[in-house]
């Protein structure tokens, strides 16, 4: 099988830079301007699950829906875009309830209710089903839509996040997970997270980024778009209330209902991809979650990497995962 070859697209297409650096700290800068930036893709808004929800989108063809994690937004996509649109799919990043361009609500951040907005942007979207690509708690979601709402989703593609069960074990019983995601323990206090997080131009984003990145370590351009989208107003909180609901709901009746409903098994192919130097999530904790997955499942460890393998190397990234969407047979 011959891989579109992605290295002679351009890392950080020009326009892009030029608007994170118009963004950075301290420079006025309205949110269009971070959350919209020019590009190759085309910039719009969808309507689902009682929300708005921002899209940034390329190409033509199946559908593969690019899902962010903490603490980014739809951007972190930006080298898969044109990759995956080049190789003949319609790729779409979407900014998640709460986060960029996106609608602030004042409640549904619960993994049920966020997974119900990624299948209603498919349906929004005017496609019958789509490939889900999510990283870190994009990863959670799509694993949670994955088993929720089955025939809207093709494959299954998932970086640096187990599965729902597989995080909660390892987040309960293991104190080395426990320790390396302790920012979430954290997040459980009232106002004070927020507060933090968007104190001195969101300088906690900043050091986030760096400390869970491997050897290749973001450029400041690129730190500074992701702390400018979070000190937009209410994003900080927005971003928080997942992780919130995650460890709250262990012990309520919603939290046990959700995870006895993640015993049923994914049935679609499932591409797992993590970085083998990721200081967040272990390896060990993502490695077990093939056992929830009764469908071909691709493990792929990309040596030397941290906590963003997509934007560490995107070139490796992109390739793997064409690979896989364009594989007739990827149980092999």
């Amino acid at each position: 099988m011959t891989v579109p070859d992605t290295s002679a697209a351009p890392a950080s297409p020009d326009p892009v830079r030029s608007a994170a650096a118009a963004a950075a700290p301290g420079a006025t800068a309205s949110p269009a301007t971070v959350v919209r930036p020019e590009g190759p893709w085309t910039h719009r808004e969808v309507a689902a699950n009682g929300a708005r929800f921002h899209i940034a989108e390329m190409g033509e063809g199946p559908l593969v829906l690019l899902l962010h994690g903490f603490p980014q937004f739809w951007w972190t996509w930006r080298h898969q875009l044109p990759a995956l649109a080049a190789a003949g799919f319609r790729a779409v990043a979407m900014d998640l309830r709460g986060v960029g361009g996106s609608d602030r609500t004042p409640r549904g951040y619960d993994p049920a209710n966020l997974a119900l907005d990624i299948t209603g942007v498919i349906r929004s979207l005017g496609e019958p089903d789509a490939a889900l690509v999510g990283h870190d708690l994009g990863g959670y979601l799509a694993w949670t839509a994955a088993v929720m709402r089955p025939k809207l989703v093709r494959r299954l593609a998932v970086s640096s996040m187990p599965h729902p069960r597989r995080w909660r074990s390892a987040m309960l019983t293991d104190p080395q997970q426990s320790a390396a995601a302790s920012h979430i323990w954290g997040f459980q206090r009232p106002w004070l997270p927020e507060r933090k997080l968007v104190a001195d131009e969101a300088a906690l984003v900043g050091r986030l980024i760096r400390d869970w990145s491997g050897p290749r370590l973001p450029d400041d351009e690129t730190v500074d778009t992701y702390r400018v989208a979070m000190s937009i107003p209410s994003t900080a909180h927005c971003s928080i209330e997942p992780y919130r609901w995650m460890v709250r709901s262990m012990a309520r009746p919603d939290g046990i209902q959700f995870n006895r409903r993640m015993k049923r098994s994914v049935r679609v192919p499932t591409l797992h991809l993590h970085g083998s130097l990721d200081p967040v999530i272990r390896t060990r904790s993502a490695a077990g979650s093939g056992e929830y997955v009764e469908a071909p499942y691709r493990w792929r460890l990309f040596d030397g990497l941290g906590h963003f393998p997509h934007e560490e190397d995107p070139v490796a990234f992109s390739n793997e995962l064409i690979s896989w969407l364009k594989d007739p047979e990827p149980d092999r």
